[in-house]
């Protein structure tokens, strides 16, 4: 068994139908069905001809993906999908085998059937070896240093992991997809270093913690705020409403529900009613863990009255403001601005 990362479009454009649709997907749309195209010579000679500018070089890294996702890849071997719309992993097992799907978005045409374990494991609860593995610019690529087949199985069903070896510094971010590929693939840093945000946030602000710095957040937006003390709290963790003394404009009811819990739609019903005893006219949950995909329909049905943010949406607006938030809350998490160059998409 072997544990892929497969992404389904440089934006996550195909996440929702790879989640819907039980499937995985890949680009290249010019190549058209590959289904008749065996081994890496063939596949290299009709990329070459259905992509009459691109370097050899880049070729040869997409003869590596592409034979990766269409033979390589075994039904019954693990798939990871770095999802783009929260900060989460969706897990499956493969079940069927390559199809080229003509009517398919063009980051989908070609796919391989999936049956999903879990959709919204947190990154968080994700070690960071395996993370940085994530990280690769690649489209496809295989996922084994460090035991990580054996240490995501264990993930997902809950199990106390195998021992790892010592992961201070990553040796690198992924098996190479064939040995068309051989340097190692660039990495995301800019999501890598999410990560390290998030996890130092879900560590220096848990539990009351988390509405502390979310209270920060809303104060130095210009918002009037009350953190209600650690306790019970009826229901609402932080109130916060527009103006000098918050009596303008919108009143926010705030739930904040930090650590591993994935929000799910009743919890999003309950704050409405929480909401009406308050007298706040919006509210607005934060999940650290994230939420279900009932959770995002029902949120999309109270669009006017609720907004959902996740642990990326925190980090969003944390950067935003950072330089305005209190000295204590930047202490606690010392941040600072660095500029990357990002590789090219054929490099």
């Amino acid at each position: 068994m072997a544990l892929w990362m497969v992404r389904t479009g440089r934006h996550g454009e195909g996440d929702e139908l790879a989640l819907s649709n039980g499937v995985v997907g890949i680009g290249w749309p010019a190549a058209g069905d590959l289904s008749d195209v065996t081994g890496v010579a063939a596949l290299r000679a009709h990329l070459s001809t259905s992509y009459p500018d691109a370097k050899p070089a880049t070729v040869a890294n997409w003869v590596g993906q592409i034979d990766a996702f269409q033979r390589r890849m075994a039904e019954g071997d693990l798939v990871a999908v770095p999802l783009k719309s929260t900060p989460a992993v969706a897990f499956g097992r493969v079940n069927g085998p390559y199809r080229y799907v003509p009517d398919a978005p063009e980051s989908m045409r070609h796919q391989r059937t999936v049956a999903w374990i879990r959709e919204d494991v947190p990154r968080e609860s994700i070690d960071q070896d395996i993370l940085y593995s994530l990280g690769a610019f690649l489209t496809v690529c295989r996922i084994q240093r460090n035991d990580a087949e054996s240490r995501v199985l264990a993930l997902l069903d809950g199990s106390a992991p195998p021992v790892k070896p010592g992961l201070g510094t990553p040796a690198g971010p992924a098996e190479q997809p064939a040995s068309d590929v051989e340097r190692q693939p660039d990495v995301d840093f800019f999501e890598l270093s999410r990560d390290q945000i998030r996890r130092r946030i879900g560590a220096r602000f848990s539990g009351h913690e988390l509405s502390r710095l979310i209270g920060a957040v809303l104060e130095t937006e210009g918002m009037y705020v009350h953190v209600s003390p650690a306790g019970p709290d009826g229901g609402v963790d932080i109130l916060a409403g527009e103006g000098d003394m918050g009596f303008d404009g919108v009143g926010l009811a705030v739930q904040v529900k930090s650590g591993g819990v994935v929000v799910d739609a009743p919890t999003l019903r309950e704050l409405q009613g929480v909401m009406a005893n308050f007298g706040a006219t919006r509210g607005l949950m934060v999940s650290w863990g994230g939420y279900t995909k009932n959770a995002r329909a029902e949120a999309r049905r109270l669009f006017f009255q609720l907004r959902l943010w996740d642990a990326d949406d925190v980090i969003t607006r944390v950067v935003a403001v950072y330089d305005r938030l209190p000295q204590e809350i930047q202490s606690e998490l010392p941040l600072q601005r660095i500029w990357t160059l990002v590789p090219d998409e054929d490099s």
